[in-house]
């Protein structure tokens, strides 16, 4: 494959999902719209009881795949303290031939066996990590209740499930390490209903964020996280994800209202009302925001909506360091400025920027702003940064108005990890995903950017830098064993560095296989048995997405 090749194809299957001749989608129903001029009822839902069990069979073993609450007893240590390798082990035995048939009965046509459909969902496209093994099987469900069969039989027969949305996660949370089922949300894309006045939508989880927002915009609204283009909703929910509008928005842990979950016994549990707060009992909605599958597979989503802001300007200025341009970030947050995004990016990837779209942009460290409300506020929330740019170094202030000159800028930002890869189309992409207190942000970056311009490997900068949270693009071969290790050094120096500064080894990315090693330094080995213990409950096979989040040390 040449280089263009290679990395074009990155850039199509991050935007656009595979589909294969046995996959046909089709809407099932029109979404219910409601507002103060409709005459609709909405459909009534019944809250389903949720009732935890464990039972003394519930630990019994399968010949196709051996539960365990301790993982290292079965000798997977990858994700463990100190572990140092990225392709996860695993075991994987013969797939139950009755399973099957069953599987075609529920599913009909949209299952498939074919090898490379399952290499495509067993070996993520914006990952270095790898499997030993890949998916058994792959179906792509249609409804709530398909999935709730699914799960059920894959239960019975203490088979795995790897949950996968759209593929864009990049810590290896879809791999297949012990095969299984790879249940593929992406005929699941149905908006259910949207209630305008409320300014709430009820969506499946196979919707991505940017269908969504396209359905959206003709009534006003919009949805306001942005993670990277191809992601989709029950995704996002899935590994808590934010993007650069969470300065102002929050993360998806703010966004979501109420969920429905497939647990792991099929048993289907509705997590919350549509109120916009509620005091009633434990809150299940954000127990499965960023359960990464683990606990269950999300089937349905209602979030909160945002007006489309009346107004907008996007600003970008350049700055001799990147701490005089974390400064800027840090000084524009505590003024009281009310920016919707700010982003930082470093002279190498203003670098990759121009070699890949041909540009011509000063390359030294540089801040995005976004300011929306009125045209009179945008602009004097403008000017105000602007004044604070000027009383720390930076310079070549520009901004713009018109929408299409927004676009242009903003696309700079967007397309920062494929420039890196039209930069470097032969290497794999390692990304640091730490965020620390705003105030230690400064700190967090300078240190990290001279261990960075110290290595022989390529390595940018990308930082949502209104809420502390910093990115390390490391471009590297996972084939060759010194690249493999100074990037995991690189990537070791920054997530120590965030933990002593009171931060986290992972700000929005999620857990997966590849930052597991860090939990326990960050969270301590009780609030790691805790999650294992609420895992055993509600999962007693370890069926759903093993191997995933919670360290294999970590035993009770």
């Amino acid at each position: 494959m040449s280089n263009f090749s290679s990395w074009f194809f990155r850039l199509r299957y991050s935007s656009s999902k595979l589909f294969y001749r046995y996959r046909t989608l089709h809407n099932k129903y029109e979404p219910t719209v409601f507002n103060n001029h409709s005459s609709r009822n909405a459909r009534s839902t019944s809250l389903l009881p949720f009732a935890l069990a464990l039972s003394a069979g519930s630990f019994a073993l399968h010949p196709h795949f051996s539960p365990s609450f301790c993982d290292s007893d079965r000798g997977v240590n990858v994700g463990g303290k100190g572990s140092t390798q990225y392709v996860v082990k695993g075991s994987q035995k013969e797939f139950p031939r009755e399973l099957l048939e069953e599987l075609k009965i529920i599913c009909q046509d949209n299952i498939s066996v074919d090898y490379d459909e399952r290499y495509i969902h067993g070996k993520p496209q914006n990952s270095f990590h790898k499997a030993v093994n890949i998916p058994d099987v792959i179906v792509y469900p249609r409804s709530e209740e398909e999935v709730s069969k699914v799960v059920n039989l894959c239960n019975i027969h203490k088979v795995p499930i790897v949950p996968y949305g759209g593929a864009t996660s990049i810590e290896g949370h879809t791999l297949s390490p012990h095969g299984g089922v790879c249940i593929d949300m992406s005929l699941m894309k149905t908006v259910k209903a949207l209630h305008v006045d409320d300014m709430d939508v009820v969506v499946e989880p196979g919707i991505g964020w940017m269908e969504l927002n396209e359905y959206l915009e003709p009534y006003g609204l919009f949805f306001p996280l942005d993670p990277g283009p191809g992601a989709s909703i029950g995704g996002m929910c899935a590994t808590r994800c934010s993007g650069s509008l969470a300065v102002r928005y929050g993360t998806m842990r703010d966004n979501v209202i109420s969920l429905k979950v497939v647990l792991a016994n099929g048993d289907i549990v509705k997590t919350a009302s549509r109120a916009r707060k509620s005091a009633a009992g434990y809150d299940l909605t954000r127990l499965m925001i960023g359960s990464e599958g683990t606990l269950g597979l999300i089937t349905e989503v209602t979030l909160r909506l945002q007006k489309i802001p009346q107004h907008s300007v996007v600003a970008m200025c350049n700055f001799p360091s990147v701490k005089d341009a974390a400064d800027v970030a840090i000084a524009t947050m505590r003024s009281g400025v009310q920016v919707s995004r700010v982003e930082l990016l470093d002279e190498v990837q203003v670098k990759a920027i121009n070699i890949a779209n041909g540009k011509n942009l000063p390359e030294s460290p540089t801040l995005m702003f976004e300011f929306i409300g009125t045209e009179a506020y945008a602009r004097e929330q403008t000017q105000i940064v602007r004044k604070i740019v000027s009383e720390h170094n930076g310079s070549d202030f520009v901004f713009a108005e018109e929408p299409e000159a927004k676009k242009e800028l903003w696309k700079v930002r967007k397309e920062a990890l494929w420039a890196c890869f039209a930069m470097e189309p032969n290497l794999e992409a390692m990304i640091s995903d730490v965020c620390v207190p705003l105030s230690h942000l400064g700190d967090l970056i300078s240190r990290s950017k001279k261990e960075l311009d110290a290595s022989p490997l390529v390595c940018t900068v990308i930082a949502h830098a209104g809420d502390g949270n910093f990115h390390t693009v490391i471009l590297f071969d996972p084939s060759q064993e010194e690249h493999r290790r100074e990037a995991e050094r690189l990537n070791q120096f920054m997530v120590h560095a965030a933990l002593s500064l009171e931060g986290t080894c992972t700000g929005e990315h999620g857990v997966g296989t590849g930052k597991m090693k860090y939990l326990e330094e960050e969270l301590g080995v009780e609030a790691l048995r805790t999650m294992k213990k609420i895992k055993s409950v509600l999962d007693p096979n370890n069926i759903m997405n093993p191997g995933k989040l919670i360290p294999p040390h970590v035993c009770f």
